[in-house]
């Protein structure tokens, strides 16, 4: 018997497990699907090519059968492990824009507004280079600078100028528009995951259970009070009990499916697999937003990316040497080091896609490097409208729920996605990038826009953000699953803290702004509690 329970050991998880357990007077047992992160894979930036294809620490979910997609199952890769997604994601330190935040509490959500989440982002932030009065040092969650400079990057930030999108220093200032390096959730040439910012350092609390390879089956009630979980571990069923309550941490995926098997959800749903229906929530599941990618590969007319020095046993010896010895080189970065972020819709106020450049080339992201010297333009759009849902597919809690992305469903983001794919290979056309670059890889020979909207559709691919399906608003919105304080409609003591709480999906990479779910929460919690 606990005080708090949190379901996943996530961004926001491990948030909530550090922050409540701070308290020895507070009891809080942290429950995670997968094992520890003990993988050198996990820790090192560049590993994430591993752990992308390793179902000891990911999920490995596909999607349904997606009509943008020309009918193509989208794998969606998802951390199953302490840390969860930021124990295997792309490491990128990205709050998304001010304005994504004032749009949440204009849509009723009060208490999100910037003015409001911009305390919880510096509380999580120990930024090397960048303070006040935007940004924090002392953070548990590190935001290291890419120190030495690529000539690719550089090229490819020279080129952007030229296109009128200028030089940045800080993509989380107040205006995103910019193209420059990122910086990384790093520290001393290691990954900083929710794990090693918040609960390596309180493993020895007394008052701190931590749970692993145990996968939540369902919220436990009494009427429609929380009381705690049953979980399956070792193909054995147990149950925990919850004194204040339960927290939901398990990702825009799970979160949903969870409560779905507890009687959550759209009743027609509950009913036909036979769970009875403890509160009709029509919004349970629906609203899934993600950013959809498009990778641009080029090869290059010299020997200057890192698919030559990952395909040498002398470059390989390097970059062991440099990370070892210094702390530096492709090891201690991961993939991308470049990025921009911009406007192609006229009617945009602020940057609508976003680029993740990568100083190498392979098949697929995490895939096989070429065996020629290359490098990738990844583009997204950042605020999609197109939407989708999370559903079970069966009331065993072991077997995955139906993901149906409906990518590029609306005019708008397939107009914004051909625009940024256009735009992408004015870069590629612009020097000094262009007098790098050989050929064009992909995608080859599409000249006109109804050819590059098919790239699209057979080509596009999660950067790994889906959001929005346990959604908060105000009480007369009709599919608004949680409150403002992220209390679960219909019921008690139960609280959803990740990236489904979103209403609308942040402009950027989303492990930040889960961590600031998870400190906000935290706050919303225990002031309840005096």
């Amino acid at each position: 018997m606990f005080d708090y329970i949190i379901v996943g050991a996530g961004s926001a998880g491990c948030v909530l497990a550090n922050r409540l357990s701070a308290n020895p007077n507070h009891t809080v047992c942290l429950i995670e699907a997968g094992p520890a992160d003990h993988s050198p894979w996990i820790h090192l930036p560049i590993g994430y090519g591993k752990t992308m294809w390793d179902p000891k620490v990911n999920w490995k979910f596909n999607t349904e059968s997606d009509p943008g997609m020309n009918g193509r199952n989208i794998y969606w890769p998802r951390g199953k492990c302490l840390g969860g997604s930021s124990s295997i994601n792309g490491l990128i330190f990205i709050r998304g824009q001010k304005e994504d935040y004032d749009h949440w509490a204009s849509l009723g959500n009060e208490g999100w507004s910037w003015d409001d989440v911009l305390p919880y982002f510096k509380k999580a932030e120990g930024n090397d280079r960048l303070g006040a009065p935007l940004h924090c040092q002392d953070g548990p969650l590190r935001a290291s600078s890419i120190k030495k400079k690529h000539p690719l990057v550089e090229a490819f930030i020279a080129s952007a100028n030229q296109l009128g999108v200028p030089k940045t220093e800080d993509f989380n200032n107040l205006e995103q528009e910019g193209v420059g390096y990122f910086q990384l959730s790093t520290h001393n040439g290691l990954r900083c995951s929710a794990a090693v910012a918040y609960l390596k350092p309180i493993r020895s609390r007394k008052n701190l259970t931590i749970i692993t390879n145990a996968q939540a089956s369902k919220v436990l009630f009494e009427k429609r009070k929380a009381i705690g979980i049953e979980y399956i571990q070792a193909g054995q069923r147990y149950s925990i009990k919850a004194l204040r309550e339960v927290l939901l941490s398990a990702g825009a995926i799970q979160s949903p499916q969870l409560l779905q098997l507890s009687g959550i959800g759209p009743t027609p749903l509950l009913q036909e697999f036979g769970i009875p229906v403890l509160f009709d929530s029509p919004g349970v599941g629906e609203n899934l937003q993600d950013h959809l990618q498009y990778r641009l590969i080029y090869e290059l007319n010299q020997n200057i990316s890192t698919n030559s020095q990952l395909s040498s046993l002398l470059g390989k010896i390097q970059i062991g040497l440099d990370w070892l010895l210094f702390r530096s080189g492709p090891l201690s970065i991961g993939i991308n080091q470049g990025g921009l972020f911009t406007k192609v819709m006229p009617q945009s106020k602020t940057p609508d896609i976003q680029f993740h450049m990568a100083t190498l080339s392979a098949d697929m992201a995490g895939g096989q490097i070429h065996p020629f010297p290359g490098f990738t333009m990844s583009v997204c759009q950042l605020r999609p409208e197109s939407r989708g849902h999370v559903r079970i597919g069966s009331p065993d809690p072991l077997v995955a729920p139906k993901m149906m992305a409906n990518y590029l469903s609306t005019q708008h983001d397939r107009d914004t996605s051909v625009a940024a794919v256009k735009f992408a290979r004015q870069i590629a056309q612009t020097n000094p990038l262009k007098n790098l670059i050989q050929r064009e890889i992909s995608p080859k020979n599409s000249r006109y826009d109804e050819d590059l909207l098919q790239f699209c559709r057979n080509n596009g691919a999660t950067i790994f953000h889906p959001t929005g399906t346990c959604q908060m608003g105000p009480d007369h919105q009709a599919n608004a699953v949680l409150d403002s304080k992220l209390r679960v409609r219909g019921v008690t003591n139960l609280r959803v803290v990740d990236c489904s709480a979103m209403p609308t999906v942040p402009s950027g990479n989303t492990n930040w702004p889960a961590v600031m779910l998870g400190e906000k929460a935290s706050d919303l919690i225990l002031s309840e509690r005096h």
